[in-house]
């Protein structure tokens, strides 16, 4: 691959970083309470919101964090981290684009960025940047991402590693100095032994670092790591066993949703007494009529006896519009502050 062409046209393209909304600087009660007499997504939003609180407030509950789509690059980074941070979250469950390419990408010291308007993607692509909508990422700082997943594998033992573990290891060598910036999502969760799971986890910026890995050793003689895709499975499911009653906290679809709703299904073959999941809310724009899971319905989930339909709240708006409302509201409402830690992480000896 040719170098890029350096340019004032870049620098122009990347003036203006994407700045995270901050969840404990503002209270959203105010605006939530005043949703509850609406109507529409709105009131939607505002039941959502309860059911959250809901589950933070029940002793017995372990909500997890369900994430897909591209809102840590568009602002809502810190709202998750910050949900990991005030004992609102106990375990994760994401894509590997959520968790690598834009949280450990911004650990790294790199920034997302607001495009200013349209522009040519070919334009883009010859100044080496990568658009998720109206917001930019240079190619050149996301490759250097690419190696650091490559030197963390290849510090490793060579064997097989869920996501989740990889995932600690990540947090782990943040820990150690390499953080440009602290307090991501990964490095929060290491230090809180709250697991991140990745069930797609080379679907993302991870894949191209442990494809290099692989390669070179094998081209070596030597052994390599691997990502165990079941291991991430059979683990997750070990913490709904757990667990017992759970709540589910989803942005957006996608399979870290499935992933996290099938552990019912897995408990139950493995002959496991395992509830499905009490409290659930999902915020989404999918259209439900194509019959994919990424869009079917909480109610959907029911009959295949993943979530009980007693507590559970589609929200159909973009997720940045309303996460930092509901992630506000709960913040200031203080359950989280007579939470018990689980730090799941410790089943695995972690």
């Amino acid at each position: 691959m040719n170098a890029p062409v350096q340019s004032n046209k870049k620098a122009e393209l990347l003036a203006t970083t994407v700045e995270h909304v901050d969840i404990t600087s503002f209270d959203a009660r105010p605006i939530i309470d005043s949703m509850r007499k609406m109507s529409f997504s709105s009131r939607d939003t505002a039941r959502a919101a309860d059911i959250f609180s809901m589950a933070l407030e029940d002793e017995t509950c372990s909500p997890w964090l369900i994430l897909a789509g591209s809102t840590s690059a568009g602002g809502c980074m810190h709202v998750y981290r910050d949900m990991v941070q005030f004992n609102m979250i106990d375990a994760v469950v994401a894509t590997g684009a959520s968790i690598v390419d834009m949280d450990f990408f911004e650990a790294l010291g790199y920034k997302h960025y607001q495009a200013a308007g349209p522009v040519d993607d070919n334009i883009l692509r010859d100044n080496y940047i990568d658009r998720i909508y109206d917001t930019y990422i240079d190619e050149e700082e996301l490759q250097a991402c690419d190696h650091a997943i490559y030197e963390i594998a290849n510090r490793l033992e060579p064997r097989g590693y869920s996501s989740r573990e990889f995932i600690w290891e990540m947090g782990k060598w943040l820990s150690e100095g390499n953080a440009k910036k602290p307090g991501s999502l990964i490095q929060t969760a290491y230090e809180k032994g709250v697991p991140i799971f990745c069930p797609a986890f080379v679907d993302s910026s991870a894949g191209f670092g442990l494809v290099k890995h692989q390669k070179e050793r094998a081209k070596a003689g030597k052994p390599y790591m691997m990502i165990d895709a079941i291991a991430d499975f059979r683990e997750l499911t070990d913490i709904k066993i757990a667990a017992g009653t759970t709540a589910l906290f989803m942005v957006g679809g996608g399979v870290p949703k499935n992933f996290a709703q099938d552990t019912v299904v897995c408990a139950e073959i493995l002959g496991e007494d395992a509830e499905m999941h009490k409290y659930a809310v999902q915020i989404t724009v999918a259209d439900v009529r194509d019959g994919a899971c990424s869009s079917s319905t909480l109610q959907e989930a029911a009959s295949w006896g993943k979530v009980s339909t007693t507590y559970e709240q589609m929200v159909y708006a973009e997720a940045t519009t309303v996460v930092p409302l509901i992630g506000s509201d709960a913040y200031h409402r203080d359950s989280w502050k007579k939470r018990e830690p689980r730090q799941w992480g410790k089943l695995f000896g972690k």
